[in-house]
């Protein structure tokens, strides 16, 4: 077999580069990770083929992506354990339609994400080949390591490890962005009864501080309990900034980046300066570095199923937002939000 030239293996990752990183973004969770782990493959491969040309790059490229996946999510095992709060993945930004809707977006939501926390990661990445990316056992085997008999075992373990149901049922293509302004409009009016009307009697919060943003630090259940939360949290950060939000897909769901447009309240940061004295050994007193104009302060990711708001996932940790560009100034749809 004739060795490829630099043209033709940049033309051959560039062909597989999206389903590399499909695969390591479902496996970690982590925009920036998963990018690292899809360009240590295409170094790696790179330097085989300059020995011996790879028969198969595409088997080749899953194999060393999947493998690298798993040995960071054994390391980053200890990291999660002593993880400050809850933990959220990195929300992953969209440039289509922001209601565009389509079944596979259910795979990729936060709220699916977050319940594959339950695998080891051996399960998680048999389940997701076999499961998501429709990989035979066959081919499992050879990407992980195991035999395909083994591999059949491990995807029976990690379905045990999941709810029988974990993606909620599809909604009709015109429901999210019905659902989503709903929400939108009754959080920005403080609307309590408008909001009660579009969160579901299972509603569940999640909010991701990381230990440097304020959050809080356990799932919130309930409708009331939930919206009392966010319109809380709304009458403390409006008053002493301004936002510019942009409703945007978020993991392939409706939701909103929130931009700071405007610098804290100088008697608020005078107050936080004395809150971060006063609390030295508090993990998360409100932010703990200054975020910058246009930089993205929020990211609110909506689960929607049967005309109602089932899961809100907010990631508030600066860390796992800094991937998300700038807010242009031309940018379209926004809405101006507070002081």
């Amino acid at each position: 077999m004739m060795k490829r030239s630099p043209t033709q293996q940049e033309a051959t990752f560039q062909n597989y580069k999206s389903l590399l990183f499909s695969i390591a973004y479902h496996m970690l969770g982590s925009v920036m990770d998963a990018e690292d782990c899809v360009q240590e493959a295409f170094l790696q491969w790179y330097v085989s083929e300059q020995e011996e040309p790879v028969e198969n790059p595409k088997a080749y490229l899953c194999t060393l992506v999947t493998r690298r996946c798993i040995d960071r999510l054994r390391s980053a095992q200890a990291q999660r354990e002593s993880y400050v709060g809850l933990w959220l993945p990195e929300p992953l930004i969209e440039t289509t339609d922001p209601f565009e809707y389509s079944e596979r977006n259910e795979t990729l939501s936060l709220a699916f994400l977050l319940l594959l926390e339950r695998l080891s990661p051996i399960e998680r990445a048999v389940f997701l080949l076999r499961q998501m990316f429709d990989y035979d056992y066959t081919e499992i085997a050879d990407i992980v390591g195991k035999s395909a008999e083994n591999c059949r075992q491990i995807m029976h373990r990690a379905r045990r490890h999941l709810p029988t149901h974990p993606i909620h049922m599809s909604v009709p293509h015109a429901k999210p962005q019905q659902v989503f302004t709903q929400f939108f409009q009754a959080c920005r009016n403080g609307d309590m009864e408008g909001l009660l009307q579009v969160l579901s009697n299972e509603i569940v919060l999640h909010t991701d501080g990381g230990g440097k943003v304020r959050a809080a630090h356990h799932p919130l259940y309930g409708p009331d309990r939930v919206a009392r939360y966010l319109l809380g949290i709304q009458q403390i950060v409006f008053p002493m900034m301004k936002v510019a939000i942009q409703p945007t897909l978020i993991n392939g769901q409706p939701g909103m980046i929130g931009y700071l447009e405007e610098g804290l309240d100088p008697q608020f940061q005078r107050r936080q300066q004395r809150e971060r004295k006063e609390n030295s050994k508090h993990p998360d007193a409100w932010h703990q570095r200054p975020l910058a104009k246009g930089e993205a302060a929020f990211a609110i990711g909506l689960t929607c199923a049967d005309n109602e708001v089932q899961e809100i996932d907010i990631v508030l940790n600066p860390e796992k937002l800094q991937h998300i560009p700038a807010r242009d100034v031309d940018d379209t749809g926004i809405i101006i939000c507070g002081r």
